[in-house]
């Protein structure tokens, strides 16, 4: 069982977890590249602004939240492992009763078709996971997230581990060292997310 109090410590020194699909055990993780998207410098799609513009996709925050990480931890591409085990999701959801965690959900004719979730504290955002079952789904509620996030502002989203999807998101890779710093900037701040 992963305590709370332990996790928050983790991510208030750059470590985040993640379970081993093969023994199930917890892992902290700390990359030494770290994937962020600048919040300042942030840009959607055409594709997205013209879904936008539609408004095919009605977006929620908070209401979905275990829908979400189960939609997250769901197996992709064939692909049966993952590494949100059940014990990464019930610490996720006693993280969003302490209104510390939050999701984004993505809705298109009343089903649950994408969506996000992660942890805010101070002027951070952990952005732990995406998914998506209706193509741009994630992406919509990513959008969502960095709009909402400037707006409040926030100055770090931590995306982690960078990955083609984030990439033609915006995400950037930083050094471990440069991380830190604003990290240390972000947790300063006080910010309530909602």
């Amino acid at each position: 069982m992963i305590r709370i109090d332990e996790l928050l410590r983790a991510y208030h020194q750059g470590f985040f977890p993640m379970s081993d699909p093969e023994d199930g055990k917890v892992y902290w993780c700390q990359p030494y590249k770290r994937a962020i998207v600048r919040l300042d410098s942030y840009k959607p799609s055409r594709d997205v602004c013209r879904l936008k513009r539609k408004k095919e996709f009605r977006i929620t925050v908070n209401e979905e939240f275990e829908g979400v990480i189960k939609g997250c931890a769901a197996p992709r591409n064939n692909n049966d492992g993952t590494w949100i085990s059940s014990e990464i999701i019930d610490a996720y959801i006693q993280l969003y009763e302490l209104g510390l965690a939050h999701s984004v959900e993505c809705w298109y004719e009343g089903e649950l078709v994408g969506g996000l979730y992660g942890i805010a504290m101070g002027g951070a955002f952990f952005g732990e996971s995406m998914f998506f079952r209706r193509a741009y789904a994630s992406q919509i509620a990513f959008d969502y997230l960095v709009v909402h996030l400037i707006h409040k502002g926030y100055l770090l989203l931590d995306a982690q581990i960078m990955n083609p999807h984030l990439a033609k998101l915006g995400a950037v890779e930083i050094s471990h060292e440069e991380y830190m710093e604003l990290l240390a900037d972000a947790l300063a701040e006080k910010i309530v997310f909602l």
